[in-house]
C-alpha cells in the first residue's frame, strides 16, 4: 500500500518498521538538505554567477602572484625601457596598439617605458588590498554597530542611527583629498590612511541593513528560547542572531568590494591616491588622459581591467543574492 505524498522521483513512501520510518519504494533514505547546501545548489545553477566568481578567484591569484608572473612574462616594474619609445613622437611608444609585441604583452607606458603588463599586475595587488581591507573595516564597525542598535532599541538605536545618518551626509570625497593631501608621501602612509577612510566612511551602509535585519529576528522565537534560558545579551547578539545575518553580510561584503576599487582609482586618478613607483590603475588612467588620442590602448588596458574588476564582483554578489534569498525566483 501507498503511504504518504509522492516525491520528486515519482518513488512512492511505504512504510518500513512501523508507521513513522517512511522510505521510497526504491528502498532509499530521504536525504535532507541544509540552507547552505541549497543555496549553493541554486548558487550553482546560475551561470553568470559562477562566471564572475571565476574571475574573482583569477583576479585574487593574479595579484597576489603578481612577482611570479612578471618574472615569467614581464619585466620589472620600475625598469624604464626607452629603446621601446620613439623620441620623435613625443615619447610615444613603438609600433602599434601601444607597443605590444612578444616581449611586452600588454605594450609600455608612454615616456617612461614601463612594461604596462608589469603595472596592471601589480595595481591590481593595490586595488585588492585597499579594497579588501577597507571592507572588512567596514564590515566589522557596520554588522557590531547595526545588531547593537537593532537588539537593544531605544536611545541605543536612536543614537547609533543619528550617527549613520551623520556619515552618510559628510563628503567623504573632500574629505578624502584634504587629508591626504597633507599627509606624508609615503605609499605605505597613504594606502593605511585610505582604508581608514574608505571602511571607516562606509560602514553605515552595511550597519543599516544589519539593524532592519535585527529588528525582524529579535523577536523570533529562538531569541525568546534564549532569553528563557538565561542567556545574556552579548550570546543572544554574537552566538544567535549573527549566523542568522551571515547571508545579507555575506552578499553585502561582495557588493561593496567594488565600490571600494572604484574609490581607491577614482582618489588615484585625482592624484591623492596612491602615488608612483606603487602601481595604481587610477594612476594609469590620470596619466592617460595626455596621450589618449595618440595612445588609447594606455587608457583602455588599465580602463578594462577596472571595469572586469568591478563587473566581476558585482555578478558574484548578485548571484549569491538570489541563491539565498528563499524568495527569489531564479
Amino acid at each position: 500500500m501507498t503511504v504518504g505524498p509522492v516525491t520528486s522521483d515519482s518513488e512512492a513512501l511505504t512504510p518500513v518498521g512501523g508507521e513513522e520510518a517512511l522510505v521510497p519504494a526504491s528502498g532509499k533514505n530521504i536525504e535532507g538538505r541544509s540552507l547552505g547546501r541549497i543555496a549553493f545548489t541554486r548558487l550553482k545553477q546560475d551561470r553568470v554567477a559562477i562566471a564572475g566568481g571565476v574571475v574573482v578567484i583569477l583576479l585574487i591569484l593574479v595579484a597576489a602572484l603578481a612577482p611570479v608572473l612578471v618574472k615569467l612574462f614581464g619585466h620589472p616594474v620600475n625598469d624604464f625601457h626607452q629603446d621601446q619609445i620613439d623620441p620623435n613622437l613625443g615619447g610615444l611608444p613603438l609600433g602599434h596598439w601601444g607597443g605590444i609585441n612578444s616581449h611586452f604583452l600588454l605594450g609600455v607606458q608612454p615616456v617612461s617605458g614601463r612594461d604596462m603588463f608589469s603595472q596592471i599586475l601589480y595595481g591590481a595587488q593595490t586595488s585588492l588590498l585597499v579594497a579588501f581591507f577597507a571592507t572588512v573595516v567596514a564590515v566589522v564597525i557596520g554588522v557590531v554597530l547595526g545588531v547593537v542598535a537593532g537588539y537593544f532599541g531605544g536611545w541605543v538605536d536612536s543614537l547609533i542611527s543619528r550617527v549613520m545618518d551623520l556619515f552618510l551626509a559628510f563628503p567623504l570625497l573632500l574629505f578624502a583629498i584634504a587629508l591626504i593631501s597633507v599627509l606624508p608621501n609615503g605609499n605605505t602612509v597613504r594606502i593605511v590612511i585610505l582604508i581608514l577612510i574608505i571602511g571607516g566612511f562606509s560602514w553605515p551602509y552595511i550597519g543599516r541593513i544589519v539593524r532592519g535585519q535585527t529588528l525582524s529576528l529579535r523577536e523570533r522565537e529562538f531569541v525568546e528560547s534564549a532569553r528563557s534560558i538565561g542567556a545574556r545579551s552579548p550570546r543572544i547578539l554574537f552566538r544567535e542572531l549573527l549566523p542568522n545575518l551571515a547571508a545579507p553580510i555575506l552578499v553585502y561584503t561582495t557588493l561593496i568590494i567594488p565600490t571600494n576599487i572604484l574609490f581607491e582609482a577614482a582618489l588615484s586618478f585625482l592624484g591623492v591616491g596612491v602615488q608612483p613607483p606603487r602601481a595604481s590603475w587610477g594612476y594609469l588612467l590620470s596619466d592617460a588622459v595626455s596621450f589618449y588620442e595618440f595612445d588609447p590602448m594606455y587608457m583602455i588596458i588599465p580602463g578594462l581591467a577596472i571595469f572586469i574588476t568591478v563587473l566581476a564582483f558585482n555578478l558574484l554578489g548578485d548571484g549569491l543574492r538570489d541563491a539565498l534569498d528563499p524568495k527569489s525566483s531564479r
